[in-house]
């Protein structure tokens, strides 16, 4: 099944999409902009021309797992998708998702305004990657 993963941000939303034998995910693009509804709007599309059968979208857990504000802004941008999209969307646990792709960044000496381009797609990456492997284990 082909799925788009989401990491919304206020002003970057980060985009990956996997292969639809769920096997590779890779990031699609960073979506930068400050509006929500544009942003929802161009999640749409995405999904569209992916031909996304469902959308992940990441849930920002407080450590301790409660659900704070950023949670609550999550959930609305995804009830929102799946209103306007018909298709499944899932929330995902995304706690650490931003300091792993930092590190990855890291290792392969991507920085600076290059980093700031791509991060959020890297942690929309590792949302779905996440995603696939429970899905693989738990068919």
């Amino acid at each position: 099944m082909k799925i788009l993963a989401v990491d919304f941000g206020d002003a970057r939303t980060g985009l990956a999409v996997c292969d639809k034998s769920e096997l590779i995910a890779s990031p699609l693009c960073v979506i930068v902009d400050h509006n929500r509804a544009r942003v929802i709007e161009k999640i749409l599309e995405a999904a569209k021309e992916q031909r996304s059968e469902q959308i992940v979208v990441g849930n920002p857990i407080n450590m301790n797992g409660t659900a704070g504000p950023r949670s609550e802004l999550c959930h609305q941008v995804a009830d929102e998708l799946r209103e306007k999209s018909g298709l499944p969307v899932e929330m995902w646990d995304e706690r650490s998702t931003t300091v792993s792709a930092i590190n990855i960044l890291n290792q392969t000496d991507v920085r600076g305004k290059k980093r700031k381009a791509v991060i959020d797609a890297v942690a929309a990456v590792l949302i779905l990657e996440s995603y696939m492997a429970y899905r693989k284990n738990h068919r």
